[in-house]
């Protein structure tokens, strides 16, 4: 009895040190707005903790992973030009020998949408990577999806 006491708690404190672990700096949020019967916008929001940043969508190649959002297709509706983002910050990184943009806090991720049909739902991936002063968080993918109506 005693041993299986004993295995339980070092799974019990294998299983909160490893959760203690994770770290998820970056929460992300949707929204729509319909500007007419045949366009909306979609608004993708990532809330970042203090003290870390996102990158922009347009570092160039040799820099750190890039924020992308990708639209997967449909029948009921087609993008509008690129996903538009606000001015990043920029700040030279050594590590990569190269200017970067990057955003901290907040950004709002823009993309314009004809409808073909009066509502839809629109889904995708956002690939993005988090890094703070000291390290970087590998490369995370996360899907969406959102109803337009």
């Amino acid at each position: 009895m005693k041993k299986v006491i004993l295995v339980c708690t070092m799974l019990l404190f294998t299983v909160l040190g490893v959760s203690a672990q994770i770290e998820n700096p970056v929460t992300w949020s949707y929204a729509q707005k319909k500007i007419s019967n045949t366009e909306a916008i979609v608004y993708v929001k990532a809330t970042i903790q203090d003290g870390w940043h996102i990158y922009s969508q347009n570092v160039k190649p040799g820099g750190p992973v890039k924020t992308t959002i990708k639209f997967n297709p449909s029948k009921d509706y087609t993008k509008v030009g690129i996903t538009a983002e606000p001015k990043p910050l920029s700040k030279f990184e050594k590590v990569f020998d190269m200017n970067v943009g990057y955003f901290e806090k907040q950004v709002v991720f823009q993309q314009k949408i004809k409808l073909n049909k009066p509502e839809t739902t629109v889904s995708g991936t956002i690939e993005f990577m988090v890094c703070d002063e000291s390290r970087c968080l590998p490369p995370d993918e996360i899907k969406f999806t959102l109803a337009v109506k």
